[in-house]
């Protein structure tokens, strides 16, 4: 599985795919407003992605259109004002260490009195075979007129910009490893090189890792 993947992705992919592509080798198979509106070999087709606007979807979705089928565009992403937390998490606790990186946000909007503009988003910056570094943003209503005293863990940033093409991820977390699969795949068949991180927005967090309620859109920048 490994080798199948092409060196232009598996360079330009962060670490968190090729972890999907091990696992795959192994067992059966990873590694907030809205941005804006985007297979290894051969995923099963009620894994593929949907790539259109959120909606959410029933814990056992009929499989979705083909990416060709919807004619996917990749589209410009402008950046926000955003408040920005930064923090690490092992893969096995990535959710809960994403969760705990929203909720500090949360707290911090609101000791500082800021107002959220839409939904939490995780921006992947690193990653290795244990865990990764991340930033959690809350993307702000506008930005302050002045610098607010924030805590020593926050910082008043902007989320990422550029040419994006947006994956939808409907179901548990603990499942997402075969919508990477499937955007490895894709962006090999479509020849785009993608940068060297990926945003995933929820829409949706769920009540944990195994809620198929979880509502998560996958932003892939590409050069």
């Amino acid at each position: 599985m490994m080798a199948a993947i092409p060196a232009k992705i598996r360079n330009a992919i962060p670490g968190r795919l090729m972890r999907a592509a091990c696992l795959a080798a192994v067992s059966f198979s990873l590694c907030a407003s809205p941005l804006a509106a985007q297979t290894p070999n051969q995923p099963p087709v009620s894994q593929s992605p949907a790539i259109s606007q959120p909606s959410p979807g029933p814990a056992s979705p009929e499989p979705p259109a083909s990416a060709d089928a919807q004619a996917v565009k990749v589209n410009e992403v402008a950046s926000r004002p955003a408040l920005v937390f930064e923090g690490q998490a092992t893969w096995e606790d990535g959710y809960t260490g994403l969760v705990n990186g929203f909720q500090r946000l949360r707290a911090e909007l609101t000791r500082v009195g800021l107002k959220a503009g839409g939904h939490p988003m995780s921006v992947f910056v690193s990653t290795d075979d244990v865990g990764f570094r991340f930033q959690a943003m809350a993307p702000l209503a506008e930005a302050p007129a002045s610098p607010p005293e924030l805590g020593a863990e926050f910082k008043i940033g902007l989320t990422p910009s550029g040419r994006a093409v947006k994956f939808e991820h409907r179901g548990a977390y603990d499942e997402i490893d075969a919508t990477y699969e499937a955007i490895t795949a894709w962006l090999d068949e479509k020849n785009l090189d993608a940068r060297d991180f990926f945003v995933e927005e929820f829409a949706n967090l769920g009540s944990g890792p195994d809620d198929s309620n979880l509502s998560v859109d996958v932003f892939v920048f590409v050069k």
